[in-house]
This record gives structure tokens, sequence and C-alpha cells, in this order.
């Protein structure tokens, strides 16, 4: 209806009215473990009514760098609470808007097809599986919440110096898992849900909670961004509906 009432005030040779603040598209900048889950929550959202969201998915790092240089992002979510708080030191997000919404695990991963299973405790030998020349696919741990987490994780269990010379580091999460589909690296580490999207790789194990921090994804709307529609999309992401999308991707809400 909006398009055509556009069409009619163009033959009619009237400059188009303004769109109205709610129909307005929303510009999502999200962690890209999120990908999968918020591209079908956005197609639930237009069909609810709403202007149709803009979702750019990368690294939370970034993204986050990205919004600091003044990009034009209504809501940032983050794979991680150090890039929400980078953001809120530099006054960058609606402090009240903030809301940790998912959590999420961390697993390592093989091709499909190879008969792995791995118990993950101290002192595992990581570098057994990687073989004599293979590199272990993880996301840039300079960077890149999930590689934080694989690192922490690593050091915690005291297998990190068998591999850290032995790292394919990604530009994001899903990068990594891309490396281990393809069959470029014969292991990698990602998320649960990351895994779980795939039918490419197949879980080889699970990294114990008390070997890297909880892995969190806060949401916040960004400074001079706060309004209704993405005050709306908040609620919504909070919501029953939004609740079932996420937890059917893996990710849990509590």
């Amino acid at each position: 209806m909006r398009i055509f009432r556009l069409i009619l005030f163009l033959l009619l040779g009237f400059a188009p009215p303004a769109l109205a603040a709610e129909d307005q598209p929303l510009t999502v900048f999200a962690a890209a473990s999120l990908t999968d889950a918020l591209r079908e929550l956005a197609a639930l959202w237009q069909r609810q009514g709403h202007a149709p969201v803009r979702l750019n998915f990368a690294a939370s790092s970034l993204l986050a760098r990205q919004i600091a240089a003044g990009a034009p992002a209504d809501i940032f979510a983050s794979a991680d609470e150090a890039w929400m708080d980078a953001l809120a030191r530099q006054n960058l997000i609606v402090p009240d808007s903030r809301r940790d919404l998912l959590f999420n695990r961390l697993v390592l991963i093989v091709p499909a097809g190879t008969p792995a299973h791995v118990t993950i405790a101290r002192g595992f030998d990581l570098a057994a599986l990687l073989g004599p020349g293979g590199r272990l696919a993880v996301g840039d741990p300079a960077h890149v919440p999930a590689g934080i987490y694989a690192k922490q994780a690593l050091m915690r269990l005291g297998v990190w110096p068998s591999v850290a010379d032995r790292l394919a580091p990604a530009a994001d999460v899903r990068a990594a898992l891309l490396l281990v589909a393809r069959g470029e690296a014969p292991a990698g580490i990602v998320y649960e849900t990351d895994a779980r999207a795939s039918r490419e790789v197949a879980v080889a194990g699970t990294f114990p909670e008390w070997s890297h921090d909880r892995i969190t994804y806060p949401f916040a709307i960004v400074r001079g961004h706060d309004g209704a529609e993405a005050r709306a999309w908040m609620r919504f992401l909070e919501g029953k509906d939004a609740r079932a999308v996420f937890a059917r991707y893996g990710f849990a809400t509590e």
C-alpha cells in the first residue's frame, strides 16, 4: 500500500510524502553468529507490518569500530560484553536499552564424516587431532569474540602452547566454520549455534563452561537512534516468538 501511494503521488506530479517514523527501516549491526536467527526474525517482523530490517553481519569487533566511526546503525548486537562495553565507554549506546538476550556454547568441530570424538579436558591432545600439518580454524583471537573465547578455553585447559602457532585465524566465526566445512582445516572452534547451521561439519566435543567466560550476547540501541521502532524491535526480540526462534537455532535465552 505504501508503494502504491508513492506511485500515485508521482503520477499526479506531487512530491511523495515523507515516510512516517514507523515506515523507516531499522539498520541492525549484528555478530556473524546471529545471521540465521536474525534473518528469520527480520522476515517475521516485516510480516507483522513493520518496514524491512537492514542486517549487517560481521565480527563484533569490526561492527563496534564501524559504529564508533559513525556508521548509521540503529541497533548493535554483540557476541561478547567487551565490545558493547567499549561503545558504552564512548557514550555510543543508550544505557537503559541494553539487554543480555542470548547465551551460547563453544564447540570443537571437524569436517562432516570425520570419525572424531574428543573428550575436552585439561591437557587433551588437540595437536594430534590437527595432524602433522593441519591448522586450527578460529576467529582471530586478537579481536573476534569467538577466537577470544577459544584462546581463553585453550589456555585454561593447558593446551594453548601446543597449537598457538598452528592457527588459521578468520575474520569472524562463520569464516572459521567455512574453513572446516571446506576441508581446509581439520578442526576448528566455533559456537554451538554455528555448528548446528552447517551439515558440512560435525561437533567433536563441547568445551566445559568453566574453561571460558560466559558467552553472552548484549543488544542495545545506538546513541542518536533511539525511537519507537528501535524500542519496538528490542521488545520484539525479548518476546515469546523471538525466543522460540532463537532456541530453535540453539541459543539459550536465560
